[in-house]
């Protein structure tokens, strides 16, 4: 059996449908389909020198790599490497092979840090801190079905307050960009992000393939969208969540709930019949709602980080 690492091809309808495969299995609470890979790797930004890899035995694809410069932070010399394996081909050296190109080619570019996310599992930990990488903060997945379960039933809007759906902005997305920006820099995160490039937003949020303006939910106070959970799905029965947030001066009126809970019902409405979301481990408050809502934690990840020599 020979193991080769390559880059995923442009233009091959074959490798996009194999790693998203592969990366279904290894991650199942993520959506991914062959046309967003497709999408991410044509439309990302030039300074993130994003290059998918592949781990490919007897002409299968085993393994997968998402790599690149992490641009968008202050900070220079930072890197990302996330490598999943197929589950049933693990110990046959794609996952080595794959961190190892991913370091050349990183380091490379002059990066010294580099982070990766890892399920946290004894044999994917073992596997990280093998090569040099060690653990720091972590994240939860989270799911709700939406099919047999009971969501919260959507509350009177306060006064001042309505809901507006993301499309209802299509024709000037700037606030939207604006109020996405503030809630990003407040995400608990070991890497500082400036979110401050509105076209590279436009073309990596709203243009992506799996983002859903219908499901996205905005609370507008006086005109101002002041609240927002973002909706996108994968074409089929599955919805995530990717963000929810409030502007910094209206916090702690329960308007992200409330964008929420109005998204959650667009989405069942819509026959949607899975929900999935993320929280970092730290943000008690946002786990609070989801587990009011009726999410349950199905996986927890790990970010490793590893300095360059």
């Amino acid at each position: 059996m020979t193991m080769t690492v390559r880059d995923l091809r442009r233009g091959v309808r074959a490798d996009f449908e194999g790693f998203a495969h592969v990366r279904h299995l290894a991650l199942p609470f993520y959506l991914v389909t062959a046309d967003s890979l497709a999408y991410d790797l044509a439309h990302a930004h030039p300074d993130s020198h994003y290059r998918p890899l592949v781990a490919e035995e007897d002409d299968e694809i085993v393994g997968t790599a998402q790599i690149g410069i992490v641009h968008d932070s202050p900070e220079p010399g930072q890197g990302y490497v996330n490598v999943y394996v197929h589950p049933g081909r693990t110990g046959r050296g794609a996952g080595t092979a794959l961190v190892r190109a991913a370091e050349e080619y990183l380091a490379g570019l002059g990066a010294t840090r580099l982070f990766a996310w890892v399920l946290d599992e004894p044999g994917n930990r073992a596997f990280a801190e093998r090569h040099g990488y060690r653990g720091s903060r972590s994240a939860h997945f989270l799911r709700l079905d939406l099919a047999n379960g009971t969501l919260p039933p959507r509350p009177p809007l306060p006064t001042g307050v309505e809901l507006r759906t993301g499309a209802d902005f299509a024709d000037d997305l700037r606030p939207l960009f604006e109020l996405d920006s503030e809630t990003m820099a407040d995400e608990p995160s070991d890497i500082a992000y400036e979110f401050t490039d509105y076209e590279a937003w436009q073309q990596e949020t709203w243009h992506h393939p799996l983002f859903s303006p219908e499901l996205t939910s905005v609370a507008v106070v006086d005109g101002r969208p002041a609240a927002f959970s973002a909706g996108r799905t994968d074409g089929g029965t599955r919805y995530g969540t990717v963000m929810t947030g409030t502007a910094r001066a209206f916090r702690g009126r329960g308007l992200a709930k409330l964008a929420k809970t109005d998204s959650l019902h667009r989405a069942r409405e819509a026959g949607l019949t899975e929900a999935f979301t993320g929280n970092d481990t730290g943000n008690g408050p946002m786990i609070a709602i989801n587990k009011w809502f009726g999410y349950e934690i199905c996986a927890t990840e790990v970010r490793h980080v590893h300095e360059l020599g």
